[in-house]
């Protein structure tokens, strides 16, 4: 009897170590899932926003200069309208080159918003609006302060105006399609309307 006991309390023991050790490995496996999973929703909220800024770097090269953009543009314009003046090409390709900072920063913008509010940080996720648009002006007037050392570039706070408000763009078009996503905004309908 006293062996049937000794053998019945050792396979209880048993149970309860290998339960123990299962129940610990599941937790474990489970919580690096979640860190591996944590860490791919990270990259794939960041990581195009990181791209972004380095090409938003790179576009403030030599390569990007109104130079060497005016050789893509002129022909263009010159292929589409014959009969464009010197004048014409030369407002023709300062737009185009304005509406490139307004674009290249709305996109900016959104790819912020997109970042900041799946943040885990509770602090980025309830002012993305604000942190998005401190890293635009951030990113904004580094790329002008680079651009002032490029020797085919000139830098200009004026260009830094224009990139922040292409900035605000991406940002108020995010937060718009955010609410009309989450139903607070009905097509047609002005401002918000919370219930």
């Amino acid at each position: 009897m006293l062996a049937v006991g000794n053998a019945s309390r050792d396979g209880k023991q048993l149970w309860a170590a290998s339960h123990y050790f299962l129940s610990t490995s599941i937790r474990g496996a489970l919580r690096l899932e979640m860190e591996t999973r944590s860490t791919r929703e990270r990259i794939w909220r960041y990581a195009p926003l990181i791209i972004w800024m380095a090409f938003i770097s790179f576009a403030s090269s030599n390569e990007f200069s109104a130079i060497n953009t005016s050789r893509v543009v002129r022909p263009l314009l010159l292929w589409l309208f014959p009969n464009i003046t010197e004048e014409s090409i030369g407002l023709a390709h300062l737009l185009v080159r304005k509406a490139a900072h307004i674009t290249e920063y709305a996109v900016l913008g959104w790819l912020a918003a997109r970042a900041f509010t799946g943040s885990s940080r509770e602090f980025l996720r309830r002012r993305w609006f604000l942190a998005a648009l401190l890293l635009i002006a951030l990113q904004a007037l580094l790329d002008e302060y680079h651009q002032s050392f490029v020797p085919s570039r000139t830098g200009s706070l004026y260009d830094s105006g224009i990139d922040i408000a292409g900035g605000l763009i991406g940002l108020i078009g995010f937060s718009y399609f955010r609410s009309r996503a989450a139903g607070n905004l009905r097509p047609g309908q002005k401002g918000h309307n919370r219930t």
